[in-house]
C-alpha cells in the first residue's frame, strides 16, 4: 500500500478528518476530533500508528516483526506498523478498522449520535 491508498481508506471512514497537529511530517486522522491513526509519511518504509486493544496489540507484535509498540504514543494502546511487505493487506485493513471502532466506541454519546447522522 502507498500513502495515497492509505489516505483514501482513512478518509472514507465516516466523520474522519486529516490534520497535521504535530507538524507536516505526521498526518493525523481523527474521527469526531479523536485520533485513530497517524502516518509518518516521510519514513521509508512508510509507517502508520493505530490504536489497538492491549491484548491484540501484544499478539500482533508477536506475530509480525513489522508491528512495534506505538512510536511516541502509549505503547499499551498503540502499535506502529512498518510497511515492508511482510504483513498481508487484509490484516492491515483489519487493524485500521479496529482502531477506528475503538475510538468511536469511546466517543461521547452525543458525538456517536452525530456520527450516525453524517
Amino acid at each position: 500500500m502507498i500513502l495515497k491508498e492509505f489516505q483514501e481508506i482513512l478518509l472514507k471512514k465516516k466523520g474522519t478528518t486529516e490534520e497535521t497537529p504535530f507538524g507536516p511530517e505526521a498526518l493525523v486522522y481523527k474521527v469526531m476530533g479523536k485520533m485513530f491513526a497517524l502516518i509518518a509519511w516521510e519514513e521509508n518504509p512508510l509507517r502508520i500508528s493505530l490504536k489497538c486493544d492491549p491484548d491484540l496489540a501484544l499478539a500482533l507484535r508477536a506475530k509480525y516483526e513489522a508491528v512495534i509498540p506505538g512510536y511516541h504514543l502509549n505503547k499499551r494502546h498503540w502499535n506502529t506498523v512498518i510497511f515492508n511487505g511482510s504483513i498481508p493487506e487484509d490484516e492491515v485493513l483489519m487493524m485500521i478498522d479496529d482502531s477506528y471502532a475503538l475510538v468511536v466506541k469511546k466517543l461521547r454519546k452525543i458525538d456517536r449520535e452525530k456520527l450516525i447522522n453524517l
